[in-house]
């Protein structure tokens, strides 16, 4: 790898060109350039890579297969959404050199080696990107352009100062180890130090009984907190004669706070912890909306990448548009739209592949829309029971659409009944909504015997647990349907319900499934907020996963605890069917009354620069806090925000509940405060429904004459934070980690 190969990057059936690649020295960056013009074209570093991909496992390289064979195809995929590169090597040998190598560089490590690894990849990236001659070594000019490149707005004075200090060849200019210590000068951690200090006798490391009184005082460890403290000794502290002394350093202590133990996130909370005997419709489902787009809903792509990535992200309700097509081939795609197609058995093979890759192999459903004449091969098992647990399903595949008859007469046999043909809601659903509100009478009889003409029996009795049926009031729902079946709605129809008969909604919830859509009018793929819709407990709220923004962050931090299975437990006043909960009366729920969420805003630490500014320009950061909930609940607060000069104010006003901010002492501002900002303050909110609330952290680059620009967020659900001292590590706007960029907060919760 490091000696270079010359491969074939591919992006179409007719674009195949030869490119040379090359791994750097450094062991984290790959660049290639063009064979024909000896070019450099393009790099990117290791720590971009999410993971490869062997042989024809995309649709540009299934397109060649008949002319270039799987063992030397593989595909490079990165994380966010940035596209996938196709390379097709010269041997199969060489194939494997790059897959492996590539696997190797990438490979997760221990959390402690990670820690430090990532501390290690970004130096060495940022090295890169300064060393403007590639000789290895830094001058002053060349630190100058990464001060501005890393979001440090330094006086030059002082930027010589550091650099001199970092120089201890004294020859002019940084390499290896000074590098290194003129980085850790720059992100040195006062706020931390202090804090160490306050429970260390001696200021310089804290004793094994030091830590748990630090754990239990601060960060609320009630059980088993001396086994915890000699835990984390043995796992952060670099010091060998220090975890022989049962003791932790400055260092060490860092380290803790900067590790999932360390973390806002509950790190128990991050593994399957909940109760999976539940029937389905006591669970959230993560799932989306026409996931064969990767674009926009009229003239967008459709490609199996969109599976793959909803998958891999969690999701466990996937949808299928499925028509017929050339030589009697069904075909994926948005009906009556100018989108893309992809055949239907790819879309299949790509789901035997990925269903069960993430997690808790919990079940995945499948909304089958709009199929015509074709079937699927062999029967599936006759259930036991209309309404199974998620551990019985678990490694099941469930489709959900039309069916001919009832899973009754599945289980007992045919009845003397003629078998009925339930409404299907998926791929034109607004044609659907129409067709619901003319037909009546004999115009009803008319369309379901048009639908059993055009449903093939045998794909009719793979649908079992999710049969679609339209929905005509809860008391008619609650008297003939069935615990097997399920409802959907567009957004407009929900919020409707949700305004009009809140606490009916939960409670028909609490015993059957109901699947939310978005607007048909959302032709750009933009989302609605899925909270109002957990909010009275609908399982199946469909998103568009391939558009970015606060709707699929909320999503991302609700399923991202319980091993990021897809599926979360809802709380038990929404599990019962005589519940009295409405969400719009928070006194309705049983339980204790609100409690107080307290939040301190410390610091944040290596923030980015916003994409696509000036090279001088320095970000200005505020931190705003928001809750997502019930409407009692909805609220969100702000710092000031800190100019370049470290100077703190107030920006437009933000409603928030009238307690007085820590004040921003002088000397706690940050010598750095774009890169390294410095907030002290505190923000509190009260929750009724804490159990249904979602907490957002967002970073913003305040802006006077615009809106503000995006730095990085972070979402978690209430039940799974942590108080006490807390990193939260910042996800950039696709959802993906831009490691080491955090905030430091203090949280406390009250009764």
């Amino acid at each position: 790898m490091q000696q270079g190969t010359l491969m074939r990057k591919v992006k179409s059936k007719s674009w195949k060109k030869q490119r040379y690649f090359k791994l750097q020295d450094d062991c984290m960056t790959i660049w290639y350039q063009s064979k024909r013009t000896g070019k450099t074209e393009s790099a990117f570093s290791i720590s971009d890579v999410e993971t490869v991909r062997e042989g024809h496992q995309s649709e540009v390289l299934q397109s060649l297969a008949d002319e270039f064979p799987p063992e030397r195809c593989f595909t490079i995929v990165f994380y966010g959404r940035r596209g996938n590169l196709d390379l097709i090597a010269g041997s199969a040998e060489e194939a494997q050199c790059w897959v492996q190598g590539l696997r190797q560089l990438i490979e997760p490590r221990s959390f402690p080696l990670t820690s430090a690894l990532v501390s290690r990849t970004w130096i060495c990236d940022w090295f890169q990107k300064a060393d403007k001659n590639k000789d290895g070594r830094m001058n002053f000019k060349e630190v100058q352009r990464l001060l501005k490149m890393m979001n440090i707005d330094m006086n030059e004075d002082h930027a010589l100062r550091l650099f001199q200090a970092a120089d201890k060849s004294e020859s002019g200019t940084l390499e290896g180890e000074e590098f290194v210590l003129f980085y850790k000068t720059l992100t040195q951690r006062e706020e931390v130090l202090s804090l160490f200090q306050d429970f260390s006798e001696d200021g310089k490391k804290l004793t094994l009984l030091e830590l748990v009184d630090f754990l239990r005082q601060e960060q609320l460890e009630d059980e088993g907190t001396e086994e915890l403290a000699m835990e984390l000794i043995d796992k952060y502290e670099p010091s060998e004669t220090a975890r022989a002394r049962h003791a932790l350093s400055a260092d060490g202590f860092l380290m803790y706070l900067c590790s999932p133990e360390g973390s806002i996130f509950n790190p128990r909370h991050r593994a399957l912890w909940q109760d999976m005997s539940q029937p389905l419709c006591h669970y959230f489902i993560s799932s989306s909306h026409n996931t064969y787009l990767i674009e926009d809903q009229i003239r967008g792509q459709s490609s199996i990448e969109g599976y793959i990535r909803a998958l891999k992200r969690g999701c466990r309700c996937l949808e299928v548009d499925c028509w017929d097509g050339p030589n009697g081939e069904p075909m994926v795609y948005h009906g009556h739209t100018f989108t893309s197609k992809i055949p239907f058995r790819e879309v299949v093979s790509t789901l035997g592949k990925y269903a069960f890759k993430v997690g808790y192999p919990s079940p995945a459903m499948r909304g089958l829309g709009n199929s015509k004449s074709h079937g699927e091969d062999g029967y599936p098992k006759v259930p036991t029971s209309p309404s199974p647990t998620l551990q019985e399903l678990k490694h099941k595949i469930l489709l959900k659409g039309k069916k001919i008859g009832r899973l009754e007469d599945m289980l007992d046999g045919p009845g003397d009944e003629a078998p009925d043909v339930s409404d299907d809601d998926n791929g034109a659903e607004a044609e659907e909504e129409r067709r619901r509100v003319k037909v009546g009478g004999t115009q009803r009889i008319s369309a379901l015997q048009k639908d059993k003409e055009n449903l093939a029996q045998a794909l009719s009795d793979c649908v079992i647990y999710c049969k679609s049926v339209s929905f005509r009031g809860f008391q008619e729902a609650r008297s003939h349907s069935r615990p097997s079946e399920i409802s959907s709605f567009a957004e407009a129809k929900a919020r409707k319900l949700i305004r009009d008969a809140g606490n009916e909604f939960v409670r028909h919830n609490a015993w059957q499934l109901t699947r939310i859509y978005p607007s048909g009018m959302r032709t750009d793929s933009s989302n609605y907020s899925p909270q109002e819709m957990w909010n009275v407990g609908c399982q199946i709220v469909a998103l568009n996963f391939q558009t970015a923004g606060m709707e699929m962050d909320l999503c991302d931090g609700l399923f991202s605890q319980n091993g990021r299975c897809g599926y979360v437990l809802k709380p038990p006043f929404m599990r019962d069917e005589e519940t009295l909960f409405n969400p719009s009366d928070p006194g309705s729920r049983e339980g204790p009354g609100p409690i107080t969420l307290t939040i301190q805003v410390i610091s944040g630490q290596q923030l980015p620069k916003v994409a696509n500014t000036k090279d001088g320009a320095v970000i200005d950061p505020l931190v705003r806090v928001e809750i997502h909930g019930v409407p009692a609940d909805q609220a969100r607060q702000e710092t000031k925000y800190i100019e370049n000069n470290g100077e703190c104010h107030s920006g437009p006003a933000v409603p928030r509940w009238p307690i007085p901010a820590l004040p921003h002492p002088p000397s706690t501002h940050s010598p750095f405060p774009g890169f390294n900002p410095r907030w002290d303050e505190t923000l509190q909110f009260q929750l009724h429904v804490p159990e249904l609330a979602l907490v957002r952290f967002v970073v913003e680059d305040y802006d006077k004459t615009s809106r503000n620009d995006f730095v990085g967020q972070f979402t978690l659900a209430f039940t799974n934070i942590k108080p006490g001292y807390r990193h939260i590590h910042l996800l950039s706007k696709d959802g993906t980690s831009i490691p080491p960029s955090s905030l430091f907060v203090h949280i406390r919760i009250t009764e």
